[in-house]
This record gives C-alpha cells, sequence and structure tokens, in this order.
C-alpha cells in the first residue's frame, strides 16, 4: 500500500502501524528538545544585550552628518552647527582621491557652512571690501575675529581658506561645481582661478579632489526622483497590491473547482508551446539557408558579447530544436507511465482548497509571519547600523611639509601644547575617521557576526513556527473521518498553542542547523569576493565547488525542515525524530513525491506568473498612460519602471504568501495521506481518512460505507 517503494521498507525504515487511538495531531505531548530552547532562549537575551550596548556606543549620526576638524555634526539640531548642514574643505586639491573625502581624511581644515561658496574669491580680494569679507567670514573658522590680521598670516593660522570656489552641496558636502561645456572643463564658467597666493591654476586640479562627485551628483539626483515618484504614486501602487491580492485569492478559490481543468490545460499548454518552439526553430534554421556568414559554427565564432550575432546562426537554432525536442520526448513519456500519479496530484490539489475553506484563518495566517520577519529585520538593521557607528572619533597629524609625527594619532585638547607643534609648526590635529581601541572596538567584528548569525536563526525560527502552525491545522482536517463536523474548533489557534508550549526547542533545533549553513553560505561568499582579483585558479574552483555544495545542502535542509515540521506538529516528536520518520515515509513513497512536487511547483509557478504577469501589464498600461478611460488620473512620473517595479515585487511577495499556505497544505495532506496508506487498510476497524476522490482513484473503499 505504500507505492513502489514497498520491497525497500527495511531500508527506509517501518511503515506506521495501525493505532486505534490515534486521531490526529496528539494533544497529550510533551516539551521536546528542550537543550535548543534554552539555547535559543540565551542567545536571543545575549543578543538582547548586543543590541543594549551597540545602542549605547552607537550613534547614526556618524552616518546621517558629515564631522568637520573637530569632530563635531554639521546641521545637528541643539549645537552650534544647527544652521549649517554643509561640510566645507578649505583646500579641496589637497584631497587625493573622493574616496579619502567620503572617510573624512583629507589633509585640510574642515568646517561647517550654512551654504556653499557661489562665486570665485580671494581672501586678500575680500579684503578689500568690507562686504565681501563678511562674505568671506562665513568660511572661517568661527573664531575669526581679528580683521586687522595679514591675510597671509590668516592663511598661514588656517583661519581661513586661501580662495572660494563655486561649489555644489554633494551628499552635504562642498565640492567643486565642475561642468564640462563643448569638451572644456569649467567651474563658475571659468577655467582657471586664482589660488590666494599669487598663482593662477587650471580649473582641472580640482579634479583630483572631486573627480567623482558627478557620479555622487547623478546618483543623488536619481534617488530624489525616485522618493518624488514614490510620493504622487503610493496610493496607486497600494490600489495594485490589493487587486494582487483579490487576484490571489481567486486563483486559489478556482483551484478548489478547476485544478484538474487548469493541470491539464497547463501540461497541453507546455506541450504546445514547445511544439510551436520546435517549429519556429526549424523555420529560423531554414530560412538562414544560403545566407552569408549563417554557415560559421558555434566553436569558430567563439564568445560574443553581443548575444544576438548567434541568432544568425544556423547552428545556433538546430541547437535550440534538438533541446526543445528532447523536453518534448521526455514529458510525453512522463504522461504516459506517470499519468496516474499526476491524478494523484490533482485530486490532493483539490483536497487543499478543501481544506483552506474550512480554514479560511490560515490564509491570513502569512500576515503574522511577515510582522514578525519584519520585526526580526529591524532589530537586525538597527543593531548593525548601531555596531557600525560605535567607534570614537579618531583624530591625526596632518602636516603639509616633512614631519616624523605626521599620521600619528593625537589629542585636540592638548595638541598645541604638545612637542609636534614645537617640531611640526605647519602641523593640524585633525578629525580622521571613527575607530578605537579598546577591547570593545577589538570585537566589533564578531558582535556584528554575531547579529548576523541571529538573524539568521530569528528568521528561520519565524518560518519554521509558520509551518508547524499550518502542518497541525491542515493535519486536524485530513484526520477528520467526517467532514467538516469532526475538525476541531480553532484548529490554527490551537496548532499555534501546541508549537510554541512544546516544541520551542524543535523549531530552534532545525532552524538553528539551517542558519550554520547559511552563515557558511555568507562566508564563502565574502570570500569569493575577495579572490575575484586574484589569479589563483585552484582556490577559485575549490571555493565554486564549496558554494554548490552549501547551496544544494540548504536546499535539502529547507526540504527537510519542512517534513520534519510536518511530523513534529502531527506526533509531537523531537526534531531528529520526525525528521527521520518523515525522510524514510518519503522515501518509500519517492515516485509520488517527485510527482506531486513537481506538479505543485509548477502549478504554483503558473499561479503567481498569472498574478505577478496580470498586476504587472496592467500596472504597466497604467503608470505610461496608455489606458484610455483613467488616462488623466495616472501620475506624471520621472520614472514610470519604479512603481511598477514596486507593484511587481509587491505583487510576487502577496502571491508567495497566499501559495505558501497552499503549499503547506498539500505537503502537510500528502504526508497525512501516506501514512493513511500503510496505517488502514479500509476495514471497518482500519478505515480510510483520505477523500473520496483519492479512495476512488486508487481503487479502495471503507468496507460497509459508501463514499459519496
Amino acid at each position: 500500500m505504500g507505492g513502489p517503494g514497498d520491497g525497500c521498507f527495511g531500508k527506509h525504515g517501518t511503515p506506521k502501524k495501525y493505532d486505534p487511538t490515534f486521531k490526529g495531531p496528539i494533544y497529550d505531548r510533551g516539551c521536546t528538545d528542550i537543550i535548543c530552547c534554552i539555547l535559543l532562549v540565551l542567545a536571543i537575551a545575549g543578543y538582547v544585550v548586543v543590541g543594549i550596548v551597540a545602542w549605547s556606543y552607537g550613534d547614526p549620526r556618524k552616518v546621517i552628518y558629515p564631522t568637520d576638524s573637530r569632530g563635531q555634526f554639521c546641521g545637528q539640531q541643539g549645537t552650534p552647527n544647527e544652521g549649517k548642514p554643509y561640510l566645507f574643505y578649505f583646500d579641496i586639491v589637497k584631497c587625493a582621491s573622493p574616496l579619502v573625502l567620503l572617510e573624512f581624511q583629507c589633509p585640510t581644515t574642515q568646517i561647517c557652512v550654512s551654504k556653499c561658496p557661489d562665486r570665485f574669491q580671494t581672501l586678500l580680494n575680500a579684503y578689500g571690501s568690507s562686504q565681501e569679507l563678511e562674505y568671506y567670514r562665513n568660511f572661517c573658522v568661527p573664531e575669526f575675529t581679528d580683521l586687522q590680521k595679514a591675510p597671509i598670516q590668516v592663511v598661514k593660522d588656517k583661519e581661513c581658506p586661501a580662495v572660494l570656489i563655486p561649489s555644489t552641496p554633494l551628499a552635504r558636502r562642498c565640492f567643486p561645481a565642475i561642468q564640462a561645456k563643448n569638451g572644456i572643463i569649467m567651474v563658475g564658467n571659468e577655467t582657471t582661478y586664482s589660488d590666494g597666493q599669487g598663482q593662477t591654476r587650471n580649473v582641472t586640479d580640482l579634479l583630483e579632489g572631486a573627480k567623482k562627485a558627478n557620479v555622487v551628483l547623478e546618483a543623488r539626483q536619481l534617488a530624489m526622483k525616485i522618493f518624488e515618484d514614490y510620493t504622487v504614486s503610493w496610493y496607486w501602487i497600494i490600489i495594485g497590491l490589493v487587486i494582487a491580492m483579490v487576484a490571489s485569492l481567486i486563483f486559489i478559490v478556482l483551484l478548489r473547482f478547476l485544478a484538474g481543468i487548469m493541470v491539464w490545460v497547463m501540461i497541453v499548454m507546455v506541450i504546445l508551446v514547445l511544439g510551436y518552439g520546435i517549429f519556429h526553430c526549424y523555420m529560423e534554421y531554414a530560412k538562414l539557408k544560403g545566407e552569408a556568414g549563417s554557415d560559421i559554427s558555434l566553436a569558430d565564432l567563439g564568445f560574443q558579447t553581443d548575444l544576438r550575432v548567434y541568432l544568425h546562426l544556423r547552428q545556433t537554432w538546430l541547437a535550440f530544436m534538438i533541446i526543445l525536442s528532447i523536453l518534448e520526448v521526455l514529458i510525453l513519456l512522463l504522461l504516459i507511465f506517470l499519468r496516474k500519479r499526476i491524478l494523484i496530484a490533482i485530486a490532493l490539489i483539490r483536497e487543499a482548497s478543501r481544506a483552506i475553506g474550512h480554514i479560511m484563518t490560515s490564509l491570513l495566517f502569512p500576515l503574522c509571519t511577515f510582522f514578525l520577519l519584519c520585526l526580526c529585520i529591524a532589530y537586525w538593521a538597527s543593531t548593525a547600523v548601531f555596531l557600525s557607528t560605535s567607534n570614537e572619533a579618531v583624530y591625526k597629524v596632518f602636516n603639509e611639509s616633512t614631519c616624523p609625527f605626521a599620521g600619528q594619532t593625537c589629542a585636540p585638547e592638548t595638541f598645541n601644547a604638545s612637542n609636534v607643534t614645537k617640531q611640526c609648526p605647519d602641523a593640524q590635529c585633525l578629525f580622521a575617521f571613527y575607530g578605537g581601541e579598546t577591547s570593545y572596538h577589538r570585537y566589533l567584528i564578531a558582535l556584528q557576526f554575531f547579529n548576523l548569525f541571529m538573524f539568521f536563526w530569528l528568521v528561520n525560527f519565524v518560518i519554521a513556527l509558520g509551518q508547524v502552525t499550518l502542518a497541525g491545522a491542515f493535519a486536524s482536517y485530513y484526520w477528520a473521518f467526517k467532514k467538516p463536523e469532526d475538525i476541531p474548533a480553532f484548529p490554527l489557534f490551537s496548532a499555534f498553542g501546541r508549537a510554541l508550549r512544546y516544541h520551542t526547542g524543535s523549531l530552534a533545533f532545525g532552524s538553528l542547523i539551517l542558519a550554520i549553513v547559511q552563515v557558511i553560505r555568507v562566508i564563502l561568499e565574502y570570500l569569493d569576493h575577495r579572490l575575484k582579483a586574484a589569479e589563483n585558479k585552484v582556490a577559485k574552483f575549490v571555493l565554486s565547488c564549496l558554494k554548490c555544495c552549501f547551496w544544494c545542502l540548504e536546499k535539502f535542509l529547507k526540504f527537510l525542515n519542512r517534513n520534519a515540521y510536518i511530523m513534529v506538529a502531527i506526533y509531537g516528536t523531537n526534531f531528529c525524530t520526525s525528521a527521520r520518520n518523515a525522510f524514510f515515509l518519503l522515501m518509500r513513497n519517492i515516485i509520488r513525491v517527485a510527482v506531486l512536487d513537481k506538479v505543485t511547483d509548477f502549478l504554483f509557478f503558473l499561479g503567481k506568473l498569472l498574478v505577478v504577469g496580470s498586476v504587472g501589464i496592467l500596472a504597466f498600461f497604467f503608470f505610461t498612460h496608455r489606458i484610455k478611460l483613467v488616462e488623466d488620473t495616472a501620475p506624471s512620473l520621472n520614472y514610470y519602471w519604479i512603481p511598477i517595479l514596486t507593484v511587481i515585487v509587491g505583487s510576487y511577495l502577496i502571491a508567495h504568501g497566499f501559495f505558501s499556505v497552499y503549499g503547506m497544505c498539500v505537503d502537510t495532506l500528502f504526508l497525512c495521506f501516506l501514512e493513511d496508506l500503510e496505517r488502514n487498510d479500509g476495514s471497518a476497524e482500519k478505515p480510510y481518512f483520505m477523500s473520496p476522490d483519492l479512495k476512488k482513484l486508487l481503487k479502495k473503499r471503507n468496507k460497509g460505507q459508501r463514499d459519496a
């Protein structure tokens, strides 16, 4: 009764025997995997401590606001720099590259200003007019008050810049307003400028200090335009997502009545599409006959970045035709030999629709899972930001001439009284970057790693909790002999309570194993990124093999965990026992598993494609003003693809949420169906619990009873 694997019972475990007391999910159960439950509680407590420490030491203002040479934030409310949001560099030419600017390590004085300079002006010329000097003082240090001091001495004391250059605020920093006109680099419509020290310089000298400023500007402008598009289209995006939700719900309802028709229509469509593909490839192959260059082989052509070149070769279309023909033959053979198992899959899909119809609250449960996942993501992201901004301000000695102390750390409070200023009169103690040498700062990387690990663990735990809850509810439906009379009250809430009360440890165990594998994959991706520039082909090959192996391992563990959680929900056994029993049960019915898995995966893929494609096409026609009825209603956008992509991604997530419930229902009913076949024989003492459709397909019946 177990299917084609009956002869492998010894190899793949022993089938379940009839138990007269078994009526579905066991209520009299005990706590499982208590050690893992304790570990999870301790890990969460440690995670909270890490968050508190990060929030105590971290300061996101270091990311939001630029910092001047004294370590003060520009534009921060409640400080002297409150009305000065921009960072101004005295001599941006000294900044070797934009990377130096972004890391606040430019060897020149930096101050906070209310606005960037809008003209060329030297300090020497500013002294000739009180009005110009007053404007110039906006770009001097706040302590500069002695207007009688000679301009040369002012520049030497680093109190004012020698020259002002027309600048543009980029990422809250004043960069030279560089532009190109007819191929000529200009700043403020000038090609040269006076450096304030008696020399005329070309504006191209400024490029070394800000050559990537235009890239930053373009990125900032793009971000602003995207934000504007969201502000005028957000309610239409919400309407699109609501339509996606309604479409997903309608598709699931239709599956209850049209599952068989939809599956066979899909299969026929796939066969027809492949047949048309073969015909099209043959026509293209025949059309290219005799055309110049079409008989060149793929090997002789080699790799081309323009893929359209390959479409002009007969060999390309011949290869496509052969591949599609092989796929067509394989599908036809599978249909011939696996027809009965496809019918079983269809019957289970119909039964899943009935189960969801009786437990409609299951469609809302993904909202709970989504809310918990959002909490995990928010906590992880905020902790990561606070940890990354936990460093202290580090000041270093900067000097234009040779100085033995250059690059060393310094303290601004005592710098003027130190030996550095005596040996290097021009030296300055300027803010360099955020760092630290304490034990806390040395372990920041370890804390970030722990933050990432806990993120994976908790996310997998939340997903596992949702799977166990749904499995418990749908198992209650299957093992109800008279449906819906025997279905217990509130099956979803009962399953949720059992999962938290008894099986937190089992969920923690399964999610811990998966989290370890995912962290290893992240480490491998990091190593692969570091080795991209290396020439060690052996290391790259080994790393690629490891990435492939761990990817396969993660997929297998997700499949195993999913079925193990179903067994946990039904029998209340620990994780290892549940995983072993589920694995052996599936191995005893491996062909049925393969057919059902592929049929349901393909059906759900088509459902997602139908929902996302329909809503995406509707969004495209709406936001591009191609629907006459609402042409004037659609908002004017900078980039119409922004709301379209948002609607498509959101529609996919919504459809995935609905179909994940359906998929969990099918998987649970399938395992219960296999257990039903092994436990019972249709006699009066051991009747089948499966639906009449399944009994009819398998030519089985409960003796002494008439199936509806």
